[in-house]
């Protein structure tokens, strides 16, 4: 096939170069249009259950809510795992499913299943809210907006109502969250003394404004002849009319409602604060879509923002605080800087080897006309220009150049012979076209299996391998081509001396003795080449295991947690602490600090925005180990740093352990904790186990209560009304102009603070009549649990650390080396969590993966050669190239993680590219009639130019990588190094023991074929 389309193409060259410049600017054009990512999309589809219960406490929520809803979704299909968050009054569950499920089928199914329970849930719960993970990742940007002239709350409200609306309609962001602020609402404080006096309760208040504050339709009437529209208009149009609302009273008379307490337009009691270098500021965070790209976004959000300049008043000023799309730039710019470097590399190196300028020129072509096209494809399957696609382009450079590297150093050597360009081009396009043909085989045999594997590893695997393959497939008809044909027409014969026979010159000499020697000592050479490979695999505890580094992204993110019943306002004072450390620090830019960010009033997030690279003598990793130390002195807080891994884990290294029994597992988890403390390397270790929140308990007394004929729902009711207020469902709504705000009816601020008020309230009975609290039910101060997480059906606790001078891999086998974990109860159970779980399932399924991978490309070299025996003198090379990628990072003390595994699977495509162009020139030897000795000499001796070329030009393209300059370097060193390590053992030790093993496999073929087939004896 390749000798064909090599004829068509030398014979049509105006075809060929018009075919070629159309794929060239069609990729081109692909390549303007595609987007701009960090890392390849892994979102995993999931769906959100969030079921409220105002006032409930975890314990409660868990039995009567959070099981049955788990219970419910666990039967359907595809599910990967169950999480479930339970707090105050909020029980959150979310469905993992299996890569691949269709997320709109899946959120109809458990909304399907969470119907069905509904009735067995509790009355009061509002009803269950499921939603598919609409967001991915945290926040794409963060801005904040001032003035000089509004309140907070009006900010607030520009926020929420027209800055939100405008910029969710952003194609790619999902949500917009206000960060600060407060919500406007009607309140109703009530005085319980004065409740007292008119004997009456704060329910009672309320029930009566939902019932006469709303408009209502009439009907329809007809008067007059025409027909009109009923209204009944009972809201009230001003908040003065709402003081003057008449309570009816239990006795029959009416107050107005401002005799009962405060009538005010104001706002609900604060859960979170802003904080903009310790000053309170109202903001508001982006959140891309699933499948959006993250630079697309961002870049569009800017643009909205400009437009929502001009249409705002000129006194709202917006400030960017921190964008993420930054460092993917600086990295995408940094990757495209190593692959134009990479390229003049590689083509300075194949002209330094040619010596000639038009084959150099030839040669290089085969790089533009190679990448371009895979442009397109990308573009066809959705992918972006991320760190993995754009390393694969990268790292590839010296493969997409070896095929017309070959061509052009067999049209040369056809030149040496006296040939004119046409006939070398014709000749050589014959001899090596099932080289290319089979080389591009094996490197796409390689891939695609390996691309498939399944999982988040994948996902990272399928963009890399994929762009290698159809780069490598682009190269290979080139080759086969565009080169042959420019060759043709663009080199210049070569004149011969007189009596000049190419192939009397000596060439090669020390390659050919030591070949010789190999060949002569077979069962020595074959033993070094078996201890290189065996001792080089002693070297893999020595290395450090993980998954990837997280980089300098000039972006840290710190987590406040202070003792429950901590109230928001020892929360911002914690936030102002950390503030005034970070300002001292040169490194800092800006810190945005978010008390209650999680929704409770004892955490916190803290953005911390550092200077650019280029400005701070410290990089990311080590301001942050620098400033941990002092966060240990603020005294009452957990002040840690969020680790920046690939699962979204909150540390570096995370264990969870399940069980059923909440006290077993309690007991299990903090002697767990204990002991990870004494591990060098392990700093901010902490542990899911919730402390105890204070309480006060309600205790009703049957006897009593049943006598007075109050129940314990009109208590719990009562309690809740007086307290919080009604359901944010069933609040009474006041009309503005343009919108409604809720009327929030409760007992003032300053009466909740006393356990008086709490015992004095009063409780309807079913007589009518109102009976104190403290004369149905005992009123005590108690606890319990401020947080139950749960995973799989079952009670977890997150245990994770931070880790110094440690590696992922070596974290998690000091941990399960402790003496807790050898000896775990047996109620119960632990598994890997975060990015260690990643990492076990890329080693679990990456050694599968590249069995299929080998097996492919035996499978395929079978096909080429029709023999089963030959492949296998290729298949050798692959072990050999092992011991120089452990090597290499061993003396680089790189992570064996993603990436370098990664690199490891290109190198099993490379390396039997060298073997492929040994056995192939062999094997043609052999067909001429050469004995064996003479063919795999004469192979090994053609063969080393090219092989030598491809190799350094490969090495050559990937040093820009591998000396990981620019943004993330230190991120796609240890593919590179991995690389080069094993290109250079493998190819030294190809050309030696490679020739031997063909000799064996050679002569076993020739003994098994003459048990069946008679033939002349071969000459050896």
């Amino acid at each position: 096939m390749a000798f064909n389309i090599s004829n068509w193409s030398i014979k049509n060259p105006i075809p060929t170069i018009l075919i070629s410049l159309v794929m060239a600017v069609m990729g081109y054009i692909a390549f303007l249009g595609l987007g701009i990512d960090r890392s390849p999309n892994i979102d995993i589809p999931a769906v959100i259950i969030t079921v409220n219960q105002p006032g409930a406490g975890p314990e409660e929520l868990e039995t009567q809510v959070t099981k049955k809803v788990e219970d419910a979704v666990a039967a359907l299909g595809n599910i990967d795992q169950i999480t479930s968050t339970i707090n105050e009054g909020s029980s959150t569950t979310t469905v993992n499913f299996i890569l691949g499920t269709n997320s709109d089928r899946a959120t109809n199914d458990v909304r399907n299943a969470i119907a069905q329970i509904r009735q067995d849930l509790p009355q009061d719960t509002n009803d269950p809210i499921v939603q598919r993970l609409e967001f991915a990742g945290g926040a794409v940007m963060n801005y904040t907006i001032s003035s000089p002239k509004r309140s907070i709350a009006e900010l607030s409200d520009l926020v929420d109502r027209q800055i939100g609306r405008a910029l969710t309609g952003v194609p790619g962001v999902a949500r917009v969250n206000r960060i600060g602020g407060v919500d406007r609402e009607v309140r109703v404080d009530l005085d319980p003394s004065r409740l007292l006096a008119y004997g009456i309760t704060a329910a009672a208040v309320n029930d009566q404004i939902r019932s006469f504050n709303i408009n209502l339709p009439g009907g329809r009437s007809e008067i007059g002849g025409s027909e009109q529209t009923v209204r009944t208009l009972g809201s009230a149009e001003t908040i003065e009319d709402l003081r003057n609302y008449q309570i009816s009273l239990p006795n029959g008379d009416t107050v107005p409602l401002s005799n009962l307490g405060t009538v005010s337009d104001s706002s609900s009691d604060p859960r979170q604060m802003a904080l903009l270098d310790g000053q309170p500021v109202v903001g508001f965070s982006i959140l891309r879509g699933t499948g959006s790209t993250l630079v697309t976004v961002e870049t569009a959000v800017r643009q909205e923002i400009e437009n929502l300049k001009k249409k705002l008043p000129e006194d709202i000023k917006f400030q960017l605080i921190f964008t993420r799309a930054d460092s993917i730039r600086a990295s995408y710019e940094s990757l495209l800087s190593d692959l134009l470097i990479g390229c003049m590399m590689t083509v300075i190196t194949v002209g330094l080897f040619l010596g000639n300028w038009r084959a150099t020129i030839i040669t290089g072509l085969a790089l533009p006309l190679s990448i371009f096209p895979t442009f397109w494809v990308m573009q066809s399957l959705n992918y972006t220009l991320n760190g993995m696609t754009l390393l694969a382009l990268a790292l590839a450079l010296g493969n997409l150049v070896d095929d017309a590297v070959c061509m052009v150093e067999d049209i040369d050597q056809h030149l040496a012979m006296g040939k004119k360009p046409l006939q070398a081009a014709f000749d050589a396009s014959k001899e090596i076209g099932l080289a290319v043909l089979a080389s591009a085989a094996a490197i796409m045999a390689v891939f695609l299996p390996v691309a498939f594997m399944g999982g988040v590893p994948g996902q990272f695997f399928q963009p890399f391998g994929v762009t290698v393959a159809v780069s490598t497939l682009f190269s290979s008809l080139i080759a086969v081509t565009v080169t042959p044909m420019l060759s043709a027409y663009i080199l210049q014969p070569k004149k011969l001396k007189t009596g000049d026979n190419p192939s009397s010159r000596p060439r090669f000499r020390p390659y050919k003795s030591l070949l010789t020697w190999a060949l002569r000592h077979r069962i020595l050479t074959l033993l070094a080449a078996l201890v290189f490979f065996i001792g080089s695999l002693q070297l893999v505890p020595l290395i450090p295991k993980g998954l990837f580094s997280s980089g300098d992204t000039g972006l840290s993110t710190i987590s406040l947690e202070l003792p429950p019943g901590a109230t928001l306002n020892d929360t911002v004072a914690v936030a102002n602490q950390v503030n005034s450390l970070l300002q001292k620090n040169p490194a800092v830019a800006n810190v945005l600090a978010i008390p209650g960010d999680s929704g409770r009033v004892n955490t916190g997030l803290i953005y911390v925005n550092l200077v650019p690279k280029e400005q701070r003598s410290l990089t990311q990793r080590q301001f942050e180990e620098q400033t941990r130390r002092d966060f240990q002195k603020i005294p009452g807080a957990r002040v840690t740093f969020r680790a920046q891994g690939g699962a979204g884990s909150t540390k570096d290294v995370a264990i969870i352990l399940k069980s059923e029994n909440g006290d077993i597992l309690t007991q299990t988890a903090q002697k767990l904790e204990r002991e990870m403390r004494a591990l060098p390397g392990f700093v901010e270790v902490s542990s899911g186990v919730s402390l105890v929140k204070p309480e006060i308990i309600i205790q009703p007394d049957p006897v009593r209560a049943a006598d007075q004929g109050v129940s314990v729902r009109a208590i719990a009711r009562t309690a809740s009304l007086a307290l919080i207020g009604d359901n944010e469902f069933n609040l009474a709504k006041f009309n503005l102009a343009d919108r409604q705000i809720p009327i929030r009816v409760k007992i003032a601020n300053d009466g909740r603070s006393e356990i008086e008020t709490l015992q004095n309230l009063r409780v309807p009975s079913s007589n009518g009549t109102l009976v104190p609290l403290n004369s149905v039910a005992t009123i005590s101060l108690g606890s319990g649990p401020a947080e139950i997480q749960r995973f799989n059906r079952q009670r977890q606790v997150n245990i994770g650390a931070n880790l110094e001078g440690v590696s992922l891999g070596s974290a998690v086998t000091q941990i399960r080396a402790l003496p807790i974990m050898k000896n775990l109860p047996p109620e119960v159970t632990e598994e890997p969590f975060g990015d260690a779980r990643i990492m076990r399932d890329i080693f679990a399924r990456f050694l599968g993966a590249l069995s299929l991978a080998i097996i492919s490309i035996y499978g395929i070299l079978v096909l080429l050669y029709n023999n089963f025996l030959y492949p296998l003198a290729i298949l050798t090379s692959l072990p050999l190239s092992i011991g120089g990628t452990l090597i290499a990072l061993l003396i680089t003390q790189k992570e064996l993680g993603l990436y370098a595994l990664i690199g490891i699977v290109l190198l099993m495509g490379l390396v039997t590219k060298n073997a492929i162009l040994l056995v192939d020139f062999a094997l043609s030897g052999l067909q001429e009639g050469k004995p064996q000795f003479k063919a795999v000499i004469d192979s090994g001796v053609s063969r080393l130019r090219p092989i030598i070329m491809t190799s350094v030009s490969t090495i050559a393209g990937m040093l820009p990588i591998a000396l990981a300059l620019g943004a993330d370097g230190e991120i796609r060193a240890p593919m590179a190094i991995a690389v080069i390590g094993g290109f250079t053992t493998s190819t030294l030790l190809t050309l030696v023991v490679v020739p031997v093993i063909f000799t064996y496999i050679d002569s076993f073929y020739y003994w098994l074929r003459g048990l069946f087939v008679k033939q002349k004896p071969k000459s050896i």
